[in-house]
């Protein structure tokens, strides 16, 4: 993680920064004696972690931090325990009291870290290229590349595909919400087909392969925006 460090007290920087060159997880970018000057260092730069002082002059930790639009990770580290409430209330990672002492900031950064993973993991989260149907009690894997067009039938979809048809026992908004927006549309109540793989469009029709799938005239100017017509 990369971390900064704000306190308007040399002896207490010096103290951090000697900690945080032995935790390998942790990178420091910088220092900062003030707030606004910590202010403009996390919206230019950036910081996963501040390790941020409360009572510094002009702005303090807890007005800094108010003040930020994409917030840190934050631990806060005063001399002052009565702004434990306060500091928890704004849902920072932890609280330590000074002289802080490696054990007690190594338990700090374990609660940071857990953050920063759990923010990251969520961001990495890969949409599947494909769906999962039952057929003849099991389960079939399906490739949104090798979709065509879809039907609704009751309380059944079929799925065609350029080798075979499905039948999935579900609704077409069930199925219409796992698919890419971008490949797929609506072109009538009961239909939707995989754009790319319309061939023609004739007299209220969509042509897909030796197959025709009816285009409904309240979807049609939709459709018109979505191909590339020339």
């Amino acid at each position: 993680m990369k971390c900064l460090i704000v306190d308007d007290n040399k002896l207490a920087r010096m103290a951090l920064k000697e900690f945080i060159s032995q935790i390998k997880t942790l990178t420091l970018l910088g220092e900062s004696t003030t707030g606004m000057e910590a202010y403009e260092f996390i919206n230019t730069k950036p910081v996963d972690l501040v390790f941020l002082d409360i009572e510094m002059p002009g702005m303090s930790g807890i007005e800094l931090l108010q003040s930020l639009s994409n917030k840190p990770i934050i631990i806060f580290s005063t001399s002052n325990s009565n702004y434990a409430v306060d500091a928890f209330d704004l849902n920072v990672a932890d609280f330590v009291v000074k002289p802080v002492t490696f054990p007690r900031l190594l338990q700090s950064v374990e609660k940071a870290q857990s953050i920063y993973d759990h923010r990251n993991t969520s961001v990495s989260r890969i949409e599947p290229d494909f769906i999962f149907l039952k057929d003849k009690g099991a389960l079939v894997k399906i490739s949104f590349s090798d979709i065509l067009w879809m039907e609704a039938m009751g309380d059944y979809v079929k799925i065609y595909t350029s080798e075979k048809w499905f039948m999935a026992h579900t609704t077409m908004k069930s199925v219409e919400i796992k698919l890419p927006q971008a490949n797929f549309m609506r072109v009538h109540r009961s239909y939707i087909v995989a754009i790319s793989k319309i061939e023609r469009i004739k007299e209220g029709a969509i042509i897909i392969g030796t197959s025709s799938v009816p285009l409904a005239e309240t979807y049609r100017s939709q459709l018109m925006d979505r191909l590339n017509l020339i």
